[in-house]
């Protein structure tokens, strides 16, 4: 028997005069607030310096929401933005793609790396993005909350009845299915980091999270309902939407880093200037 659920969540969940605290925006509050605290225990772990923690929240922070926000504009509705360019800074109004939030990551990054660790890359990459992951499955719940993001119609027992967009027939929860995977690639990186020392193999945790992310991403897309009217005709001319061709060089990203990893000899990183917490 089909288990229809009938959802129609408020995508706010309070209200103080006119200022209105939205799940969505909880959602990237409590990630961040987590990766910090993940980022902060690793980074005493193997004796990184403290001061380096709050210049890599502001990178990532700024990387996340004007990448994202980009990604969206350029990727998405170009067409829109370029003849109405001020409504590009109303980000509360929606409109954010992870894969424009992943290229601005990848820049910040670097740019920690050559100006504030002075260490490889790698380093802080295979850290990051142990938190990124958790983020993005807790944005996606965030995205449910919003009732966006679904999929097209199912009659599998799960499916969801999006109330507040005026649907009547269950969809794909695509949202619950990207959060669901998230979740556990983040629980597989935390293994990789702190079981098997899988940060002494220099971009193998980085590799493994772009595969994680982004293939799974590239699959859900299939049952997932088309974001803007131009991926119709991009849909109909290479069978594939917008999302997926956007996902497939961040997946061969991902294996290329793996084997690199894989064929070269383990490193150690060592830091002359201990976490200013850890007891002596």
């Amino acid at each position: 028997m089909l288990n229809i659920i009938y959802w129609n969540a408020n995508p706010i969940l309070f209200s103080l005069g006119p200022i209105s605290v939205r799940w969505y925006g909880l959602m990237f509050a409590i990630g961040f607030t987590i990766g910090y605290w993940l980022v902060a225990k690793m980074f005493r772990h193997e004796g990184a310096p403290e001061k380096w923690l709050g210049t890599l929240l502001i990178y990532v922070v700024i990387a996340t929401i004007v990448g994202s926000r980009l990604g969206h504009v350029f990727f998405y509705e170009w067409g829109y933005y370029s003849q109405h360019p001020a409504e590009i800074f109303k980000i509360w109004e929606g409109g954010l793609a992870s894969h424009g939030g992943t290229i601005a990551n990848i820049i910040a990054l670097f740019l920690f790396s050559w100006f504030v660790s002075k260490k490889p890359a790698s380093w802080v990459f295979d850290k990051i993005v142990i938190a990124i992951a958790l983020v993005g499955g807790l944005i996606r719940l965030g995205n449910l909350m919003n009732s966006e993001i679904y999929g097209g119609p199912t009659d599998l027992p799960w499916g969801f009845v999006f109330l507040r967009n005026g649907e009547t027939v269950p969809a794909h929860p695509t949202q619950i299915y990207e959060a669901l995977c998230y979740f556990l690639l983040f629980g597989l990186l935390m293994w990789m980091y702190w079981k098997k020392n899988a940060e002494e193999r220099p971009w193998l945790i980085t590799g493994v999270f772009f595969i994680g992310i982004f293939f799974p991403r590239f699959l859900i897309e299939y049952v997932k309902n088309v974001q803007v009217q131009s991926e119709y005709e991009m849909i109909a001319t290479y069978g594939m939407n917008l999302g997926q061709m956007l996902s497939i060089p961040f997946i061969l990203l991902g294996v290329f880093l793996v084997i690199w990893a894989m064929t070269h000899p383990r490193q150690h990183f060592k830091f002359p200037n201990k976490f200013a917490d850890e007891k002596k």
